[in-house]
């Protein structure tokens, strides 16, 4: 498939505006429906445009965008009922990750799966596990963070990622966190409670100030939709600010990362709350608090790390005590299942998504979370009730 920008008519759809998206029927003779998503294309093109023309210019600022401070993506959505997306910024800089993206329904398909997340975290990782990519990872780095062609809130309040812990450990010592560790136990439902975590780490420079910390988890798919899961394996930087006296930490943490993750930044600062060595017979762990942001909003949460699958009973009356002496329960916290069955085998398949009926093409194009979804938020009025 090939992108094409030009003053045309798109599938029988005539668009007045220099910016127009057509899909080139495939040399292979595949069925993917490529006329009829041209077609759907201009329409949502259309659409966009013509809405755009009583909304007053795209690109300038709602007064709520430009005065309110946002908690993140979705609450954003919801009370700014979101802006209108710059329709051409998704071709005129943009161009090269639109069509690496859209070339392949697969891509489409995980357009339109994070739109009907609307936000919410867990639905989003769920996305990414069935159709993440480098492709979608580009795209949504240019088209969100780098270009800003679907609006985004601009004042985001991110001060309570800066509101540390008094008890976090004073004189941390990373090497005792070299090798394998398991989450066992973790507070937030969003981002701690996946299946059959581990965590390695390794120091990255030969100071021990900083580390690389590897990342494997499983994600669920409901059993609505056929059960099974997807496995995802990941690499995050530390900087371990507990070895840097010298720096400024104002929030007293322990450690702290950012990066990209899913094509978009964040920011995260760790506190070791807790820990054992092994030492009178409590088992080794690590409880850690976390609070960071991203363009989804703020958010925080607590987890432990032991050296087994299920934390030890022996190590619990410690963690308890711990999590306490920072305003935690540790009552709220969640077994994490870390089991890993083998009785089914991982869904994750870089072909999956890639075949698409004309039932389907209609809903990625109109459907929740579309295309029109992106180019047109809120078009079904579904922000002013």
């Amino acid at each position: 498939n090939s992108f094409v920008q030009s003053s045309r008519t798109c599938g029988g759809t005539k668009i007045s505006s220099p910016v127009c998206l057509q899909m080139q029927n495939n040399d292979d003779g595949s069925d993917e429906i490529n006329p009829f998503l041209s077609a759907a294309l201009a329409v949502a093109l259309t659409t966009s445009l013509t809405l755009g023309s009583f909304a007053g210019p795209v690109m300038a600022d709602t007064a709520a965008s430009a005065t309110q401070k946002y908690d993140g993506f979705a609450e954003y959505a919801k009370e700014n009922q979101m802006e209108q997306s710059d329709v051409g910024c998704f071709i005129n800089k943009c161009g090269d990750q639109t069509k690496n993206l859209f070339s392949n329904p697969r891509g489409i398909k995980g357009v339109s799966c994070l739109g009907r997340c609307k936000g919410e975290q867990s639905c989003a990782t769920r996305c990414f596990a069935e159709f993440g990519s480098e492709d979608l990872d580009n795209w949504l780095s240019c088209t969100i963070e780098e270009n800003e062609c679907v609006k985004v809130p601009k004042n985001i309040d991110n001060s309570a990622e800066n509101v540390g812990y008094s008890t976090a450990i004073k004189k941390f010592e990373p090497s005792s966190l070299v090798g394998k560790w398991y989450k066992t136990d973790g507070l937030n439902p969003n981002y701690d409670l996946f299946d059959c975590q581990t965590n390695t780490f390794d120091f990255s420079d030969d100071k021990k100030q900083e580390m690389d910390m590897g990342i494997f988890f499983r994600v669920r798919r409901p059993e609505e939709y056929g059960g099974g899961f997807w496995e995802n394996s990941l690499t995050e930087h530390m900087v371990v600010d507990a070895k840097m006296p010298d720096e400024p930490n104002p929030t007293g943490r322990t450690m702290h990362t950012a990066g990209k993750m899913y094509g978009l930044k964040f920011n995260e600062n760790w506190y070791i709350i807790g820990e054992s060595d092994g030492d009178k017979d409590v088992p080794p762990f690590k409880l850690v608090a976390y609070k960071g942001h991203t363009l989804q909003g703020n958010y925080e949460g607590s987890f432990v790390y032991a050296k087994e699958p299920i934390l030890p009973s022996a190590a619990v009356p410690a963690v308890r005590e711990a999590a306490a002496k920072a305003g935690l329960d540790f009552d709220k916290f969640t077994r994490i299942d870390n089991t890993c069955p083998t009785t089914s085998k991982s869904l994750n398949d870089p072909s999956a998504g890639t075949g698409t009926s004309t039932t389907d093409w209609v809903d990625l194009v109109v459907g929740e979370g579309g295309v029109i979804d992106w180019v047109v938020p809120g078009w079904r009025g579904e922000y002013n009730k």
